[in-house]
């Protein structure tokens, strides 16, 4: 797995270039940008979107069981798939990298047929949450692990809305400026992990 989490980060400066795109887009995102966004592409979002890990995902999952409505609208918004370590003074958030996403496989796939349209973590999703993204037109991007710092700098604002009990886990909304992402699941189903596999021959 960690070979392909690097040919990952590795793609983002030397493969595909000449099939990559730099993409600049709003969040929430729209459904025309979800359906011009192709594995592989660079994209830079400017925008609200909400912070959610494993616990709030659990919390979410619950009450959606118990009939309850979600404390965020999950409609055409974006959730990264982090927790913030603590700011430092006169900064909005600490280091602020990607969770791995496979931890919330278990709830993606209904969250995305309720209106959640895009996702931001590390790693690999499960089948499951593949076939959600394509019944959904949805997209699964990756931020860069080991990155958090320097991705923090690309959040202007961070705000605890829900869970507060939850610590670092809380569900937070972020107003983010040109926060760097590749797509790695496009609304096709085209995965940038299998294709590096496959360019690479990377035993996984």
């Amino acid at each position: 797995m960690q070979y392909v989490d690097f040919m990952i980060r590795y793609s983002i400066t030397t493969i595909r270039k000449d099939m990559k795109m730099d993409r600049y887009i709003k969040a929430p995102i729209s459904t025309e940008d979800i359906n011009q966004l192709k594995a592989g592409d660079y994209v830079y979002i400017t925008g609200t979107i909400y912070t959610a890990r494993d616990a709030a995902h659990k919390r979410m999952y619950e009450a959606l069981q118990a009939g309850e409505e979600l404390p965020i609208s999950l409609e055409h918004n974006i959730i990264y798939y982090m927790g913030p370590s603590p700011a430092r003074e006169g900064r909005p958030i600490g280091s602020a990298g990607p969770t791995t996403a496979s931890r919330m496989d278990k709830y993606a796939p209904q969250l995305l047929d309720l209106g959640l349209k895009g996702m931001i973590g590390k790693g690999k999703r499960s089948e499951a949450v593949k076939e959600a993204i394509v019944r959904n037109n949805c997209v699964y991007f990756a931020a860069v692990g080991g990155a958090g710092a320097l991705l923090s700098k690309s959040i202007k604002a961070s705000e605890v809305i829900a869970y507060d009990d939850l610590g670092t886990e809380a569900i937070r909304k972020l107003e983010v400026e040109n926060f760097p992402v590749i797509v790695v699941i496009d609304k096709d189903g085209n995965n940038l992990y299998e294709t590096a596999v496959k360019e690479f021959h990377i035993d996984d």
